[in-house]
């Protein structure tokens, strides 16, 4: 707005920029700049506010494509996905969950009225450790768990190991597996295995191909995003907004 202003005057000082000003203009240019800051604060507010705009916007626009370019990866469940609610249902929620994270623990229960309460609705698991090795030895058992006992293991486990306060360790995971009703001696050696490693591996790549910044971050028919803490009204309203198209 100043600039416009200030070129505005002639049309000599349209003409020019700012390599053609001599030290005593852009002087003079920066004083202005100043007063105008301190008479009117509200031009800074608004600066800051376009730039804030602009910058959510581009994340935005980033993130619709993003969801557009893994679109069948976050509609077609993976071999080696849980599912909670029907397998067959017609809006598909993902998401992106680490077992230490403080407010994937909270949105559990949460979780399990969803697919209560809505029964066409999927929510695909995606486990990824971001939070550390404690939380990469946690992800390891509950995917072990799956391929001890299938999807009901996997929840078993995760239940465990979700629901509990201590850090975990080797000795730790053994009790919550014994707990779980699985083989603790099995569950080690599959957490240490190649097919749990690739398991992880898949889901952090996906989820740095959709440009995840934390954990949980859910995701409604390949479309809509709500990252972060989340309540169940949330999730219901994303799926409600998904449906209408």
């Amino acid at each position: 707005m100043l600039a416009a202003g200030l070129t505005g005057t002639s049309g000599a000082a349209r003409a020019a920029d700012a390599g053609s000003f001599t030290d005593a203009q852009r002087q003079e240019i920066v004083a202005i700049v100043r007063t105008a800051l301190k008479t009117d604060p509200s031009i800074l507010a608004d600066a800051i506010t376009a730039l804030r705009a602009g910058a959510e916007a581009q994340q935005q626009a980033s993130t619709r494509d993003a969801l557009t370019a893994n679109r069948a990866a976050l509609s077609t469940p993976a071999a080696t996905d849980a599912i909670l609610g029907d397998p067959h249902g017609s809006t598909t929620v993902v998401e992106f969950y680490d077992p230490r994270c403080p407010y994937c623990r909270k949105v559990l229960p949460d979780l399990d009225r969803l697919v209560h309460e809505d029964r066409n609705v999927r929510i695909l698991e995606k486990i990824v450790p971001v939070l550390g090795p404690a939380s990469t030895l946690a992800a390891q058992a509950i995917v072990a768990a799956s391929l001890q006992g299938g999807q009901d293991a996997y929840f078993r486990m995760q239940r465990a190991v979700m629901t509990d306060s201590a850090k975990p360790d080797s000795a730790r995971i053994r009790v919550l597996a014994a707990q779980a009703g699985l083989d603790p001696d099995r569950l080690a050696t599959d957490m240490a295995g190649s097919t749990v490693a690739a398991t992880l591996r898949a889901n952090t790549t996906l989820a740095g191909a959709i440009n995840l910044e934390g954990t949980p971050t859910f995701i409604f028919d390949a479309r809509y995003v709500i990252p972060g803490a989340v309540e169940l009204s949330d999730l219901k309203a994303a799926i409600a907004k998904v449906r209408k198209g």
